[in-house]
């Protein structure tokens, strides 16, 4: 009995072995290049840490997903707080993609292209009040098309200093 199963165990391992062999050409790995966010900006926007993301479905033809970063300032204050009071030194940076579905997974969607990227800057203006500056790129590559700043938040800034921290594990 022993010699028998001892056989079937090496078959079974020479057929798993055996279709391991060879790499499968429909799963070539390759970069998502046109996700790339490329222009002038002043800073790469993807080295900073994630806070949130959402999928924006809105427009059914020509779906969006963003990706809030921010700078250790920036998460720290999101993580630990629900206001939305970040305090002077905070970056935030919004990365918003068109949509495409992922040939690798069944009903999933990456990045595509990128539509934006937006900045959130809060820094300490005269008396220890914050002063807000809100950027916005477009286009490929990226150009600046919005440019504000003031001590009042614009509609667009409240918005994104608004967004509360995903919960991780």
């Amino acid at each position: 009995m022993a010699p028998r199963l001892v056989c079937c165990i090496g078959i079974g391992i020479t057929l798993l072995l055996s279709a391991c062999k060879g790499v499968n050409p429909r799963v070539a790995t390759r970069l998502n290049e046109g996700a790339a966010v490329v222009g002038d900006l002043p800073s790469n926007p993807i080295q900073g840490r994630i806070i949130t993301s959402w999928i924006d479905k809105s427009d059914v033809q020509h779906p969006t997903m963003s990706t809030l970063y921010g700078n250790d300032i920036a998460v720290q204050y999101a993580r630990t707080n629900s206001g939305h009071e970040y305090p002077a030194g905070s970056v935030l940076s919004l990365v918003t993609w068109t949509q495409q579905e992922d040939e690798r997974w069944f009903g999933g969607n990456i990045p595509k292209s990128t539509q934006s990227v937006e900045y959130v800057r809060v820094t300490s203006g005269t008396d220890d009040k914050r002063v807000f500056s809100y950027e916005r790129f477009e286009g490929a590559p990226l150009k600046k098309s919005i440019s504000q700043e003031g001590a009042n938040p614009t509609d667009r800034t409240t918005y994104l200093l608004s967004q509360r921290a995903a919960v991780m594990p």
